[in-house]
């Protein structure tokens, strides 16, 4: 392929609302795996309608594949329904936990001011370790991950997105709405 025929990666978030099912969870990834589209984060919740869950969804690719997958997504018995957001569609987050030496916090003031200067908060303190919190976009968590970082973080972990979208109801709810309506 010449360089002038680059396929642009965009990033979307995929919202799925489905039943709590059995295998489910499997059946959406092999999805991406068949079209080789990798997931870069995953997080299945409670949505705010009792009985479905939400599969929140980022991945890199095409604006086509995306509709793509979201279409097969939605195929699936369990599936009600499935959408693809931008960006600036979207409100989303990351939840970050950094484990770090207690000594180190003790030892000098750093790291209680760079957890103050990056809106972190101190979850747990013990003899041996203290656990920081930090929510917040992913180049946010990263950069506290590597000032924490200079003073030895014994463990780190980084939920996938969790995400709202900027639309006043649930997308679920307007959909279901309109099905509804088209039954009457």
């Amino acid at each position: 392929m010449e360089p002038n025929n680059k396929i642009m990666l965009e990033e979307f978030t995929i919202t799925a609302f489905s039943e709590n099912a059995i295998g489910l969870l499997n059946r959406i990834t092999i999805i991406f795996t068949r079209r080789g589209v990798n997931i870069e984060s995953l997080t299945v919740s409670e949505s705010s309608i009792h009985g479905i869950h939400k599969f929140t969804i980022v991945v890199n690719c095409t604006p086509d594949m995306v509709i793509k997958v979201t279409n097969q997504i939605e195929k699936l018995v369990e599936v009600l329904k499935a959408f693809y957001h931008t960006k600036n569609e979207i409100i989303f987050q990351e939840l970050a936990l950094y484990k770090v030496p207690t000594e180190a916090l003790l030892k000098s003031n750093m790291i209680e001011t760079i957890v103050r200067q990056n809106n972190a908060r101190i979850i747990e303190i013990t003899q041996d370790y203290t656990v920081i919190e930090k929510t917040g976009h992913e180049f946010e968590t990263s950069k506290l991950f590597a000032e924490l970082n200079k003073y030895g973080v014994k463990q780190f972990t980084r939920s996938g997105r969790i995400a709202v979208t900027r639309s006043n109801i649930e997308l679920l709810d307007e959909y279901l709405s309109e099905r509804e309506g088209d039954e009457k």
